[in-house]
């Protein structure tokens, strides 16, 4: 059997019947910017590697890198060269190397995100576009507790931080950058049954989808287990097609998901001003009369 061969079919299987993986990959499209000649690109923890590969196709020349050994490996399966290990959070190229730099799904598993989207501007070229995919905190949400009480935790998927509010987000990458464009996307029902399909991989002996997505290369020990997770897939596809539906009426509701597009300036550190009491005045605002007509 060729490894290789497998791998790339089984990922590129995989993405078709997960309408989580798709909705990403379209946010992510959507906001790319045009990648003619000989424009760079930089992604970084691109899932199985499939995006990385989507990536490339649209044009330009690209690296990718991952703080998983397994993860570089599966990259390296789909799109040949240019796959590199980060280490200590530090991207292994020189300064200004990339027109565009697409985090997916990485920022919530590092201690320093601060330090990290630092590491990112040095490799910006002035002016370009930094794009940011992470779980989106949601204040009230069913689906948090329902995942922990089956297991689906933060520990187990290497998350130090649950993910972002739009604000925490912005707070991150304000120093360097100038968002432009942000969304939320994937809501309810999707997520639920998100959470089903993962049980029932396991359960059936296959692995999970957010297991599969770090990199696990496929080998004869694993031939069985990604056929079964196949088949579950395709099982429960129609399934997550009906919740995608759904999801359209809950439009005037925030996703389980963040995206935001931002542009490269100069690094200028920026102290968020608050008042004697230790709020900032955004809280302030919020919770007193400040900003109103009504008297104080």
């Amino acid at each position: 059997m060729d490894n290789k061969n497998t791998d790339k079919e089984w990922h590129l299987r995989l993405f078709q019947k997960s309408l989580l993986k798709r909705a990403k990959w379209r946010q992510i499209e959507r906001m790319m910017p045009p990648m003619n000649g000989d424009a760079t690109g930089l992604d970084i923890g691109a899932d199985n590697g499939v995006i990385s590969l989507l990536l490339r196709k649209r044009g330009g020349v690209w690296s990718s890198v991952d703080s998983d050994p397994l993860a570089v490996n599966s990259i390296r399966c789909l799109v040949g060269d240019n796959v590199a290990l980060m280490g200590n959070g530090k991207l292994p190229f020189g300064d200004e190397s990339f027109n565009v730099v697409v985090i997916i799904d990485m920022l919530e598993h590092l201690e320093d995100d601060g330090a990290f989207i630092k590491e990112c501007h040095r490799v910006l070229k002035p002016a370009g576009r930094l794009i940011i995919n992470v779980p989106h905190i949601k204040k009230y949400t069913l689906l948090r507790p329902l995942r922990n009480l089956v297991g689906l935790t933060d520990k187990e998927h290497g998350h130090v931080r649950s993910g972002y509010t739009k604000n925490q987000l912005f707070h991150v990458i304000k120093d360097g950058f100038d968002v432009e464009e942000s969304t939320t996307y994937s809501r309810f029902f999707v997520e639920f049954l998100d959470i089903f399909i993962r049980l029932a991989a396991k359960k059936s002996g296959g692995t999970d989808e957010r297991s599969s997505s770090k990199g696990l290369v496929i080998d004869e020990s694993r031939f069985e287990k990604m056929q079964k997770l196949f088949r579950v897939y395709s099982v429960l596809f129609p399934f997550f097609w009906i919740a995608s539906q759904l999801d359209h009426l809950l439009f005037f509701t925030k996703g389980h998901s963040l995206i935001a597009k931002s542009r490269r300036r100069l690094w200028i550190p920026r102290k968020t001003p608050v008042l004697r009491d230790g709020r900032s005045i955004a809280d302030a605002t919020l919770n007193t009369k400040i900003g109103t007509a009504s008297p104080f």
